[in-house]
């Protein structure tokens, strides 16, 4: 059976990106590999096994077009409501808490930020299916 072990995202400024992740969700730099073009920037936390891949372009100075084909990837957190709390006194420009109840029964509770070049993470309450 396969495993999900990392997604990649390409970033613009590793020190900007590493500096968020590690603020908004804890994610530390787990390893570094650095070559003549690219780096690959690994984070993790004690969480869970699965990692955030940083890629880093070098020589790259424009803004990478996310298109319309990037959705979002999202972690769990016990206290929701605390979270987006810590979320605005750090500054990091959290969206509105959102229930998601499309048939009128509560099936999620999150809220979603935005990364430095524009990656949509979505925050939400652990709990049924969101573990």
């Amino acid at each position: 059976m396969a495993k999900s072990i990392h997604s990649m995202i390409r970033v613009l400024d590793e020190d900007r990106s590493v500096a968020f992740y590690d603020k908004a969700f804890g994610l530390k730099v787990a390893d570094r590999l650095d070559f003549p073009d690219f780096t690959l920037v690994y984070l993790s936390n004690p969480e869970t096994e699965f990692e955030l891949e940083l890629t880093i372009n070098k020589g790259r100075s424009e803004p990478y077009d996310l298109g319309d084909g990037y959705g979002h990837f999202a972690v769990s957190v016990d206290d929701l409501d605390a979270e987006h709390k810590r979320f605005e006194a750090e500054g990091l420009a959290p969206r509105k808490l959102v229930e998601f109840a499309p048939a009128g029964e509560v099936v999620a509770k999150f809220f979603f930020v935005a990364d430095p070049d524009g990656y949509q993470i979505e925050v939400i309450q652990r709990g049924g299916r969101f573990k």
